[in-house]
């Protein structure tokens, strides 16, 4: 009986930790999905007024 009080005592400590982890998690992946959005939102105002400045593969400079 005390061994089985004992490993649940274990296993309740476990999933208060794993839901700490978990907590912590979500806040972060809402915060960078946040950034990720404002970003591109960001980027679509600037491809808008054209002015995206972004050289891609083999494109040239406009100074050539």
């Amino acid at each position: 009986m005390q061994h089985l009080e004992e490993q649940i005592a274990h296993l309740t400590r476990t999933v208060e930790e794993l839901n700490t982890v978990v907590t912590r998690q979500q806040s972060e992946i809402d915060r960078l999905t946040r950034r990720v959005e404002m970003l591109l939102q960001r980027e679509a105002e600037r491809a808008q007024e054209g002015s995206g400045g972004v050289v891609l593969g083999d494109e040239r400079p406009p100074h050539y």
